[in-house]
């Protein structure tokens, strides 16, 4: 796209006019005529399916961030203050945001950076819940403050390059992930190795007293008033044997209790079955079976499917496999904090004014991750009709992360591929009745509904953990690989990785390889790969607390390649319109210039270029009404009718598989006076 239209598209959605919140009351009269059909768009088959996949997708990675907030912070912030925070801002969001189809989640940043304030504020002795509420109040002010500048209009500079980079990192990490907790089981359900099966009848294991204690669990025995030689070691359980720091003995011990293989392997199972079978109901609307309505219906409710599928194929076998885990008491994790934390606490004054530098830090986290994801969402491809809100978006964003920070509850911000998988299951399509149609993609079901209901469910979620209690954990980890692959689809960058093991003439018919050499897009693709290498090993590593800065490097990154390419390639590989839709624009323009070149022709009496034998060579008209009917008088001439009687040497000579060249007729038509009013060439 060129500047000028990508800076009208801007100003079109992140508006600015130079008012203080001008942008921000261009965002409100934006969506104002569109607020009641947000809901009563929602009131749809499709909107329930998208409910209830993104409702079991948001829960686990929620109460997972929880849980490992609450080992990093001894508990001070832990799964229920996450539960209830992610439905506190997730409800806020839906209800008023900009932007209604993002979906509101946890960061990895944001994991580091708490752990590294609680580590500060150990060392220092300070008031870690206190401390963190000046910064985030300090990260509220300044996401307001960005958004009474209309900082939000700098999403210009947030091209293809930066969005598809950020967007395969964050698919990425949800494979990863995925997968690291699966093979993650295996430490709690571990699987021997070096089985002998002759010797099964011997096959045992018990706990016994350490008979070498270390010093961590003499102080622990000493904390908890435990006396090693009144314990009744072989007959405590599994629990209670790790509880009290017992040891595992026997052939069917591991380092860390006895082997489980059975659940493990079925875990395995579990995960792969709910990858696959989501995948292919997913694609069930284009299979030859059922009536059409009905084939919709299960894509739609694929996700859903599959998990209740699972889930109840999981019940029936009775494998203990690991399950989700939901508080099931709404009260704070520790006794010793409330739901309001004062900003001061036993801190000192001073710390309400230096806070705002790590809060400047945050600030960037926050706006880098929410306009990101915002601009893929509003991507041109996806059609949306009702408008985006850049600077509503943030500002709902900025006072929800305030209100979390006093009450001490998780910073929660839009989450990528989450956001990505709802507009996917959003997507309404034309209905496609013949054999082999394929359906056109005619927009997004944009409405409040499904992530408002999301949000009220998961703040529902501790009344419903009798429920719950029977979801497998794989069975989740499943639906995140699934999520991360699915949402890869579309991805310019992939495509173009694709090309590096592809030969040219195997290559697909890419709009950019009809006007960009390859070798450049070859350099285009390395660079974004070299981009996205260095922010997986900044996340990965203890300096994740920098990778908004590096996101945001990307920017500049993306600045200077217009010192190594053109205008007009550029235009080509870091577009924002979309692949399809570039083509057949572009399709249609040659379309058009070739038709208006024969017009032309036609006008000026241009001899029309066709090739090949058997067919008229040049034809000159004359537009002149005083001028005969060349088709009448030729048919009438002498040389005519000669052709007519070669006609049919000509096709024998066609059919005999003869390379030799055709030969022709030139036919001048002259009037009584020797003047030319006509010609023409014919093969014979």
């Amino acid at each position: 796209m060129k500047r000028s239209t990508r800076d009208m598209v801007v100003r079109s959605c992140s508006g600015q006019d130079g008012r203080l919140f001008g942008g921000l009351l261009l965002d409100i009269k934006r969506k104002a005529p569109h607020y009641l059909s947000d809901y009563t768009d929602g009131l749809s088959l499709q909107c329930l399916a998208s409910f209830l996949f993104l409702y079991c997708a948001c829960m686990s990675p929620v109460i997972t961030f929880g849980g490992l907030l609450g080992e990093a912070t001894e508990g001070r912030i832990s799964a229920i203050e996450s539960l209830f925070g992610a439905s506190m801002t997730g409800i806020a969001y839906s209800l008023f945001a900009g932007q209604p189809l993002t979906i509101l989640g946890s960061t990895g940043p944001v994991l580091v950076f708490e752990k590294i304030l609680y580590k500060f504020c150990k060392e220092y002795g300070l008031s870690y819940l206190s401390l963190r509420t000046c910064i985030g109040l300090w990260t509220a002010f300044l996401c307001l403050l960005l958004v009474a500048t209309d900082a939000s209009s700098l999403v210009c500079y947030i091209t293809r390059f930066t969005e598809e980079a950020f967007a395969s990192l964050i698919c990425i990490i949800f494979i990863y992930e995925a997968l690291e907790k699966l093979i993650h089981l295996g430490e709690h359900y571990p699987i021997n190795m070096n089985n002998n099966l002759d010797k099964l009848t011997r096959y045992s294991c018990s706990c016994v007293e350490p008979p070498d204690p270390s010093n961590a669990t003499l102080r622990y025995w000493e904390q908890n008033n435990i006396t090693a030689s009144e314990i009744y070691w072989e007959a405590l359980e599994v629990k209670d044997c790790i509880k009290r720091r017992g040891e595992f003995v026997g052939t069917a011990c591991g380092p860390h209790g006895p082997y489980i293989p059975d659940v493990l392997f079925w875990s395995v199972v579990l995960f792969f079955s709910t990858v696959f079978m989501s995948a292919f109901l997913k694609e069930f609307k284009f299979s030859r079976y059922f009536p059409t309505k009905l084939r919709a219906v299960i894509s739609d409710f694929a996700v859903f499917i599959t998990i209740f599928t699972m889930v109840l194929v999981d019940y029936v076998l009775g494998v203990p496999s690991p399950k989700l885990k939901v508080p099931s008491v709404f009260k704070p994790t520790r006794d010793d904090r409330g739901w309001l934390i004062s900003p001061l606490g036993g801190n000192p004054w001073w710390t309400t004014l230096v806070t705002v530098i790590p809060a400047l830090l945050c600030t960037i986290l926050i706006f880098m991750d929410q306009q990101i994801t915002a601009v893929i969402i509003n991507r041109k491809e996806h059609k949306l009709k009702k408008g985006c809100g850049y600077h509503l978006d943030l500002f709902v964003v900025g006072l929800m992360l305030g209100v979390c920070s006093i009450m001490g509850l998780p910073w929660f911000v839009a989450a990528t591929v989450l956001s990505i998988s709802h507009v996917n299951s959003l997507k309404v399509e034309s209905g496609c009745s013949a054999p082999g149609e394929q359906p056109k993609f005619l927009g997004i079901r944009e409405q409040r509904v499904t992530g408002f209901m999301i949000f009220v469910l998961m703040g529902c979620s501790v009344f419903m953990t009798s429920v719950l209690k029977f979801i497998p954990m794989p069975v989740l980890y499943g639906v995140f690989l699934y999520m991360g692959v699915s949402s890869l689809k579309g991805i310019q960058f992939f495509d173009r990785i694709k090309l590096f093991c592809m030969p040219a003439k195997h290559q697909p018919d890419l709009i950019y390889l009809r006007y960009v050499p390859l070798w450049k897009v070859h350099v285009f693709t390395l660079v974004q790969l070299t981009c996205l290498v260095l922010l997986w090993v900044i996340k990965a590593s203890a300096a994740a607390v920098v990778f908004p800065m590096m996101v945001l490097a990307l920017v500049f990154i993306r600045k200077l390649l217009d010192l190594c390419f053109t205008n007009r390639e550029l235009s080509w590989l870091d577009d924002l319109m979309p692949e399809s839709k570039k083509k057949k624009e572009d399709d249609k323009k040659k379309k058009a210039k070739e038709e208006a070149q024969r017009m032309l022709e036609v006008e000026e009496g241009i001899a029309h270029p066709y090739d090949g034998p058997g067919i008229l060579k040049t034809l000159k008209v004359s537009l002149d009404p005083s001028m005969v009917n060349i088709s009448d008088e030729m048919a009438k001439t002498a040389n005519w009718k000669s052709v007519s009687m070669n006609s049919d040497s000509a096709k024998a000579l066609k059919h005999s598989g003869s390379q030799a060249k055709v030969s022709c007729v030139k036919i001048n038509l002259e009037n009584d006076q020797g003047e030319k009013y006509g010609d023409a060439e014919t093969s014979l």
